[in-house]
């Protein structure tokens, strides 16, 4: 994540898009979700600024909540499941390097920036806000990177990973986390419709990606034992040992050597020295 987040520095100092590159597209970005009969997303920021208090409430959320929560998500779950961490945490490294390409060559205006559509900045009219007034002199964020929206794509990972490894019947109160985020990214005028739409897909992907990959790499080693059985060579079966015996190892008198020399291997000695010694009576 702290490689992701300086290639994201560095792709936001070195790819520099104008605002009407960024601004054209989101105007074609609209037409297109038209087209597909998508529900206008000045629906949900109207309902939004009904109350103020909700409004600033929704710009708290998408502050605060989006960075801290998948930090510490992180972190319970590498102490929570070892083997879920890497599945995800890879999941979401390369979720976030496929967006961080999209950013690059599809720059893309927020709602919030566009005139005459009816769409209000809330985070400058309500606050809190991080981002800077102008979008051309932010050096810590991209204002241009609303397609595909991390936000969403992030919070999904969060939840599925809290049901996944979680025990407990609430953990399913977690779906209501990218829903809520998805309402606040929307309402806020971060984001569209289609943002979301693009992070699900890029999810499924690097998820896919993610899975095989860890099946390849975790598949058990073959292990190939040589066939060193004798030509025209017939089993023989061994023996059992009656109720109340068992076999010992006794050597032959005969093979002991004077001297205090080692006698010969048992295994050399053709299998003459066992016998069966009462043990019971």
């Amino acid at each position: 994540m702290a490689g992701l987040l300086l290639a994201y520095r560095f792709g936001r100092l070195v790819v520099a898009h104008p605002r009407t590159v960024a601004v054209g597209n989101a105007r074609h970005l609209i037409g297109w979700e038209r087209a597909l009969r998508l529900p206008n997303e000045l629906l949900v920021q109207h309902a939004l600024l009904a109350s103020h208090t909700v409004t600033r409430l929704a710009n708290i959320y998408y502050v605060s909540v989006h960075f801290p929560l998948t930090a510490a998500f992180l972190v319970w779950l590498f102490v929570r499941s070892r083997s879920q961490y890497y599945e995800i945490r890879t999941a979401m490294a390369l979720l976030t390097g496929l967006a961080l390409i999209i950013h690059a060559v599809f720059p893309l205006a927020p709602a919030r920036m566009l005139h005459g559509l009816g769409f209000v900045d809330t985070a400058a009219v309500y606050g809190p806000s991080v981002y800077a007034s102008s979008p051309e002199t932010d050096r810590v964020t991209n204002q241009f990177a609303a397609m595909p929206s991390l936000h969403f794509g992030w919070a999904v990972m969060v939840a599925l990973g809290f049901v996944r490894v979680g025990r407990s019947r609430l953990r399913w109160l977690w779906i209501a986390h990218p829903v809520v985020t998805l309402l606040v990214i929307v309402g806020t005028g971060n984001h569209y419709w289609a943002d979301a739409v693009v992070a699900t897909l890029l999810l499924v992907l690097a998820q896919t990606v993610t899975r095989a990959w860890t099946t390849a790499y975790r598949a058990p080693p073959r292990i190939v034992i040589p066939d060193r059985s004798f030509a025209g060579r017939r089993s023989v079966p061994v023996p059992q040992p009656a109720r109340g015996w068992a076999p010992q190892m006794v050597r032959s008198p005969a093979l002991e050597t004077s001297g205090g020399a080692r006698a010969p291997p048992l295994s050399l000695l053709g299998g003459a020295w066992i016998q069966h010694i009462p043990t019971a009576f």
